[in-house]
């Protein structure tokens, strides 16, 4: 039999596993790795004029995401919202100040490398999309009465977030490399569709929220059901772009799966885990299958 000391060993290192799970999740670290990989990914689109992948633009797209995730998790209405039993909530309002000194070393770095590699020559391209990210939550416009952000235009939420995401990981690189937007238009559709199928699965997580809020979202405009079918259908575009850019067939073959998945075992009821780890998780794969050469 075991002593005490040697069975109780192992729960502090549970313990802190768990922990620095949750930090990398909900701070969303996780997530601004996978918008890194992917910008990094999309430079393979002109491997003949660069030869490589630039570090600095992903490093930029890394701390960009980390700063607008972060703004967002720090807004003082949410903060006032009750957690709800969500494990994620909790914890960004157990570590505001935290996620809030994370999103000012974020902005330092990410002023740095717009400052330093000349992105202000792009300003005009650039100002849109920041505007869109940093207000998406912001409640700014009256309308029926009461303030409200962008997101809570009916429909319009994962059709903003695709958007934003898909331009800055395809168009960042474009603009790096001096080159037309429109030589990766097939990148940018096909990764547009997929960010676009997957935020669906998060608007099943925020159902009840969404709900109380007055916000349309698919599953509440379509039925859960229904918002699983459209995303089924969007991921089904990408993975017709993809296989029409020539994409190899395992990397669509194991994103397809990946993202199914997903879509078809996603629930409001699922744990926080499901979402930060496995739905953003998605993201990962085709990027880093490309990166590998599969």
């Amino acid at each position: 039999m075991d002593s005490p000391a040697f069975s109780a060993a192992p729960v502090p290192a549970r313990r802190f596993a768990r922990q620095a799970l949750d930090a990398v999740l909900f701070s969303s670290v996780w997530l601004a790795g996978a918008a890194a990989v992917q910008t990094a990914a999309s430079f393979r689109r002109w491997p003949a004029i660069d030869g490589g992948v630039n570090g600095r633009v992903v490093a930029l797209v890394f701390a960009a995401t980390l700063l607008v995730y972060n703004l967002d998790a720090v807004l003082p209405f949410k903060h006032r919202q009750p957690a709800a039993g969500s494990g994620r909530k909790a914890w960004q309002q157990r570590h505001r100040r935290t996620l809030a000194v994370l999103a000012g070393a974020a902005a330092l770095a990410a002023g740095y490398f717009f400052l330093a590699d000349g992105w202000w020559h792009f300003l005009p391209a650039l100002l849109p999309l920041t505007g869109l990210a940093l207000l998406y939550s912001w409640p700014l416009v009256r309308w029926q009465g009461r303030r409200r952000a962008v997101r809570e235009v009916p429909l319009l939420k994962g059709f903003l977030i695709a958007g934003v995401w898909s331009a800055i990981t395809v168009g960042l690189p474009a603009l790096a490399l001096h080159r037309p937007l429109a030589e990766a238009l097939g990148l940018l559709a096909q990764r547009f569709l997929l960010v676009l199928a997957l935020t669906i699965v998060f608007d099943i997580r925020d159902l009840s929220r969404d709900r109380a809020a007055g916000t349309r979202t698919f599953p509440l405009v379509l039925g859960v059901a229904g918002a699983k079918a459209a995303a089924l259908a969007f991921l089904a575009a990408a993975m017709t772009l993809g296989y029409e850019r020539g994409v190899p067939p395992l990397g669509l073959g194991l994103t397809a799966l990946a993202a199914a998945a997903v879509i078809l075992l996603a629930e409001e009821r699922r744990s926080d885990y499901f979402f930060a780890l496995l739905a953003d998780g998605v993201l990962l794969v085709p990027a880093v299958l490309y990166l590998a050469g599969r």
